[in-house]
């Protein structure tokens, strides 16, 4: 795959492939449960909340249409994203979810756009998409049975590592674990021996994504070749003094907004952590913005007031951290192409318009 050095960083947008029906969700929430679901019923919190959040150009889309998938790569092309990392999922002893939309893109071969797989290796709860369940139900767990289911899943995998979409850290496909800390021993070993098998002779790399609270050295030390920071809840845990969050507390009685509501401009600053994000192991990952209360009302974390031009904003300052390391290890995840019910999303909407595209591509073709 040909980089191109005319961008400022390799940059990947998580992919959610939630939009289309399957018989499990028919069976766990209604005939044609999509996350349009959860966003169609979205409302305001408070005043100047910004809901219900409305598709623009591909309006509320269902990702069995290869059109859909067509035109969203042409989006992400056109604003410099190098391609999409796909959720993907394997419970264990084959079982996967979600799966035809990645399944479709590679057995077709279309779009032609480059593609790489993160796994979303946990258990999903009722209240993962329903707030107002009044038991968090376990829907369908995660397991680790063992080396067999091991070696199955990889099979599988090497599908696409084998495309020549895939998205490689030179010769190494990327491959991303959500948890990381839950995979088993011996997993990583077992995985990197079977892709040298399989004529990787570099084997694979492995990207753990951490949160603030966790041990990165601890996962560089397991085996893994980067570390995809993920510091959502830094600001309030780590910023916040005793008398700043009591404080927080009575503003959020009096103004009716959620405990967690807070500026965008203010909360992405402390997604910046210098020392980590200029070194190569470590992968930055960016939110256009947050908002969780299409699925989980009041108690979600909601940025208020991002706009294209904070988001750019944020970027560039990433942007000019990162530009140390050598333009083939730049790498810069988006949470998200696409997380409508997270409202971290790329796609275009009735307010923004292709704003926040239009903010990644000026990011990355200004010069630094």
């Amino acid at each position: 795959m040909q980089i191109d050095n005319k961008l400022n960083a390799r940059v990947i947008a998580f992919y959610l492939p939630q939009f289309h029906p399957t018989p499990e969700n028919d069976e766990w929430w209604g005939k044609g449960f999509t996350e349009w679901t959860c966003i169609g019923k979205a409302k305001p919190l408070y005043r100047g909340h910004y809901q219900p959040r409305i598709p623009a150009d591909l309006g509320y889309y269902d990702l069995r249409v290869p059109e859909t998938r067509n035109a969203q790569a042409e989006m992400a092309k056109e604003a410099g994203v190098e391609g999409f990392c796909y959720w993907h999922y394997w419970f264990g002893n084959g079982k996967r979810l979600l799966e035809r939309p990645f399944d479709e893109v590679l057995k077709s071969g279309t779009p032609d756009f480059p593609f790489m797989l993160g796994w979303a290796n946990h258990s999903w709860y009722a209240k993962l998409w329903d707030k107002d369940t009044s038991k968090d139900k376990l829907l369908i767990e995660q397991t680790y049975p063992g080396i067999e289911d091991y070696k199955a899943h990889f099979e599988y995998v090497l599908q696409a590592f084998r495309d020549h979409r895939y998205i490689k850290d030179g010769e190494k496909p990327l491959f991303l674990i959500f948890r990381p800390f839950d995979l088993p021993d011996g997993f990583i070993d077992c995985w990197q021996q079977l892709a040298k098998e399989a004529g990787f002779k570099d084997g694979i790399s492995f990207i753990g994504v951490c949160r603030f609270f966790e041990n990165s050295v601890e996962l560089l030390d397991k085996g893994y070749n980067y570390v995809c920071t993920e510091r959502l809840g830094i600001y309030y845990e780590r910023d916040f003094s005793i008398p700043k969050k009591i404080f927080q507390h009575i503003k959020a009685m009096f103004t009716r907004k959620p405990l967690q509501c807070f500026e965008y401009r203010d909360f992405v600053k402390s997604l910046v952590v210098e020392d980590e994000d200029k070194k190569v192991e470590y992968i930055p990952s960016v939110v256009p913005n947050w908002d969780h209360s299409p699925r989980s009302g009041k108690k979600s974390l909601i940025l208020h007031n991002s706009t294209p031009f904070y988001f750019k904003e944020y970027l560039d300052s990433i942007l000019n951290i990162i530009k140390v390391k050598p333009l083939e290890k730049r790498f810069l995840f988006i949470k998200s192409w696409n997380e409508w019910g997270e409202g971290n999303y790329l796609e275009p909407d009735l307010r923004f318009g292709r704003g926040y595209l239009d903010a990644l591509k000026e990011s990355l073709t200004q010069e630094l």
